[in-house]
C-alpha cells in the first residue's frame, strides 16, 4: 500500500539569525492536501501579488513573475488604497513632488504589468479601496480563484530588518490559503550602480508625476506660470534622462550584461528600440508645450501627450527594474559592476561633469519651486 504523499506550502515562517547578523528566513512546511501531486500537474496556477508604493514592490514583482513563468501560471496584481494610511515619503525628493494616489498607482501597476509581459506571463491588475487591506486581499484572492498569494515581507510603513509588515502578518494569520513571503535583498548587498539607476528613475518619475498633477489641476488664470513650469519640465525630460541616465543603461549595463548571459538578449533588444522612440517622444513634448503656449494646441492635447510619454516611461522602467536589474544582479560579478561604475564616472563622461550635475539639480529644484507657487 502506497503511503500518502506530503506536499509543502510556504504558509508560515520561522526566523532566526545567521552569522554576521544578517536575517535568514526559513520556511516551516505544512501538508497541503489541496495541492495536486500527480506528475505533470502544476502546483499553482494563479498568483495574487499585492503591491504598495514602496521600493520593495518591484522586487516582489520580479520574484513573483519569475515564479509564475516557471510554473506556467498567471499573475494578478492588486493595489489596495487605504484611506487611513499616511502617504509615503518621497525618498529625499524636493517638496512638492508627492504625486496623487491615482498617478502613483497607475505608474506602479503599469511597471508591474510591463515586467510580466516582458517574460511572457499572463497578467492583470486592479485597484481597490478599503480600510482593512488584508481583508480586501483575501477577498480578491477568493473571487479571482487565486491559489497562492505572494507578498513582500514589509509594508510601506515598515523598514528592512524589522518583523513582517502588519498586512503580511494578517494575511498569514488568516490561514485561508498558501502565502509566499518574498525574500528581500539586504541593502548592503546591492551595488551602488543599482541604487543610482533606481534613484534616477525616481527623479524622472517625480517630474512626470508633477507634470500630470499640474495638468489635472490646471488654473487658466495663471497661464504664464504654468507655461514656464512646463517648459522647465520638458527641458528636464529631454536633457537629463537622454544625456545622463540612458547611457548608463544602454552603453554600459546592457553591453556588459550581453556578454555574461543570453537570457535577456531579446529584452535588451526591445529596450534599445525603446530608447530610440523615447528620444523622439521626449523632444516632441517640448514642441507640444510651445504649441500650447502660442495657442496651437489645447490643454487636453498637451495632457494626452504627457500621459502617453509617462505611460511609455512606466513600462520602460518596469522592464528595467523588474527584468534587467534582477538578471544583472544574478549574472554580473562585483568586478563587472565596478567596471560599469568606473566607466560611467570616468573623466570626460557626462556623469563626471560636476557642472552638468549641478545644472540638472538646479533645474530639478527650480521645477519644485515653480510647482509650489
Amino acid at each position: 500500500m502506497l503511503k500518502k504523499q506530503r506536499r509543502w506550502t510556504p504558509r508560515h515562517l520561522r526566523k532566526d539569525t545567521c552569522s554576521g547578523g544578517h536575517r535568514k528566513v526559513r520556511w516551516v512546511c505544512r501538508p497541503a492536501s489541496r495541492v495536486a501531486h500527480l506528475s505533470g500537474v502544476r502546483m499553482y496556477r494563479h498568483l495574487l501579488v499585492p503591491l504598495d508604493d514602496s521600493d520593495l514592490s518591484i522586487e516582489t514583482v520580479s520574484k513573483a513573475v519569475n515564479l509564475a513563468r516557471t510554473l506556467g501560471a498567471r499573475v494578478s496584481f492588486v493595489h489596495v488604497h487605504d484611506h487611513d494610511a499616511v502617504p509615503p515619503d518621497t525618498d529625499g525628493m524636493p517638496n512638492g513632488y508627492r504625486a496623487t494616489h491615482r498617478e502613483r498607482t497607475h505608474a506602479l501597476l503599469t511597471k508591474a504589468e510591463a515586467a510580466a509581459r516582458a517574460l511572457g506571463v499572463p497578467c492583470d491588475s486592479v485597484v481597490l479601496e478599503g480600510n482593512a487591506p488584508h481583508e480586501v486581499i483575501l477577498d480578491t484572492a477568493r473571487k479571482s480563484g487565486c491559489d497562492l498569494i505572494v507578498m513582500a515581507p514589509h509594508d510601506r510603513k515598515a523598514i528592512r530588518g524589522e518583523t513582517l509588515g502588519s498586512q503580511t502578518l494578517r494575511v498569514l494569520a488568516a490561514g485561508e490559503m498558501p502565502v509566499l513571503v518574498s525574500s528581500v535583498q539586504d541593502g548592503g548587498q546591492v551595488h551602488p550602480m543599482v541604487d543610482i539607476i533606481r534613484r534616477e528613475h525616481r527623479a524622472l518619475a517625480a517630474v512626470l508625476h508633477a507634470w500630470l498633477h499640474l495638468l489635472n489641476h490646471a488654473h487658466p488664470q495663471h497661464p504664464t506660470v504654468a507655461t514656464e513650469l512646463m517648459r522647465a519640465m520638458a527641458h528636464y525630460v529631454v536633457k537629463f534622462p537622454l544625456a545622463l541616465h540612458r547611457p548608463s543603461e544602454h552603453d554600459y549595463l546592457f553591453f556588459v550584461l550581453r556578454g555574461r548571459t543570453a537570457v535577456v538578449h531579446a529584452e535588451l533588444d526591445e529596450l534599445e528600440r525603446q530608447h530610440e522612440r523615447e528620444r523622439a517622444m521626449a523632444e516632441a513634448l517640448g514642441d507640444e508645450v510651445e504649441h500650447y503656449a502660442i495657442g496651437q494646441a489645447t490643454l487636453e492635447q498637451l495632457h494626452d501627450a504627457v500621459e502617453t510619454y509617462a505611460h511609455f516611461t512606466w513600462e520602460h522602467m518596469g522592464r528595467i527594474e523588474g527584468v534587467v536589474l534582477p538578471a544583472a544582479q544574478r549574472y554580473l560579478s562585483e568586478a563587472d559592476w565596478n567596471e560599469i561604475q568606473a566607466t560611467v564616472t570616468r573623466p570626460g563622461s557626462p556623469r563626471a561633469n560636476g557642472e552638468a550635475q549641478v545644472a540638472y539639480q538646479q533645474l530639478f529644484t527650480r521645477i519644485a519651486q515653480l510647482a509650489s507657487t
